[in-house]
């Protein structure tokens, strides 16, 4: 089936391809000519419209041409669903409908700029968008690796200490076992850490918890805590696992292999194919 537009793409023009392929027609053919001759050359090659002002694929009230091919061909993909929002929210320049438009509306400006040749435009934007669907598939609720990767975690944990700062007890704090506990269950989870907002959010000195937290965590600060556990994790991956290093390093909270290498190689005085190798002969 042909499939014809405007030429210049950006965000649906490139995005309705990509659903159409991936979903609906894997054989289909996709045409771009000038605004002015869209709906002559749709006649003459027997091609659907689309995008365009008074055809059936186009927008409806705040739904961009992505979203009616969705409903039409009743597209119920939970990841196609997350990439409608995005893509209509960089399609009608509302980005607050989801975080990820002004980039996705960015990169397809960028690349619309870079690249004269709408078929070759089209061709790049299936791999944007190919990769765009990984990541609402698998790493939707994941955050880029940081340093200091626990900003949500320890938000949490000063709410809670925060509704018992008043007490003075000289027992060990509440919130250092809740800090254990939720440390270890979100090891694998990545997240930002930005003590000075978070002390402004709670009215507390942003220094209190780092001075306070070697007292009662093996007499190590966060961040040598954090790495403690996620090395105990990646010892687990590689003695019960068959997972690659690459992916352990990942799945840790590394953010590139020799980060891993150097921090294992630290705490348990081998790299992690050493360690592997060895526990094989076992």
């Amino acid at each position: 089936m042909k499939w014809i537009t405007r030429e210049r793409p950006k965000i649906d023009r490139i995005a309705c391809p990509w659903l159409i392929s991936r979903f609906v027609d894997k054989e289909a053919e996709f045409i771009y000519v000038p605004y002015n001759e869209v709906l002559i050359k749709a006649k003459e090659l027997d091609a659907t419209a689309f995008d365009i002002p008074e055809v059936e694929f186009t927008h409806y009230n705040e739904q961009c041409t992505f979203d009616y091919i969705i409903k039409k061909y009743k597209i119920d993909d939970p990841a196609v669903l997350i990439i409608a929002g995005i893509v209509r929210g960089a399609d009608t320049d509302r980005h607050d409908i989801a975080k990820e438009s002004a980039g996705l509306w960015a990169i397809s400006a960028g690349l619309s700029h870079n690249i004269t040749d709408d078929y070759k435009l089209l061709e790049t934007g299936m791999i944007l968008y190919d990769s765009l669907y990984s990541w609402a598939t698998h790493l939707y609720k994941q955050n880029h690796l940081q340093n200091s990767p626990f900003e949500s975690l320890l938000h949490e944990v000063y709410n809670k200490f925060l509704s018992d700062k008043k007490s003075k007890s000289k027992k060990t704090p509440a919130w250092v076992k809740d800090l254990k506990n939720m440390i270890q269950d979100q090891i694998d989870t990545q997240f930002t850490f930005d003590l000075k907002q978070i002390s402004n959010d709670l009215e507390l000195n942003p220094s209190y918890v780092s001075r306070e937290f070697s007292k009662y965590f093996e007499d190590l600060n966060f961040g040598d805590y954090v790495r403690k556990l996620r090395i105990e994790k990646a010892v687990t991956l590689i003695e019960t696992s068959s997972y690659t290093l690459t992916e352990i390093a990942y799945m840790t909270g590394f953010s590139d292999q020799s980060h891993f290498t150097r921090i294992f190689k630290l705490h348990t005085g081998k790299n992690p194919s050493s360690y592997r190798k060895k526990n094989a002969k076992k």
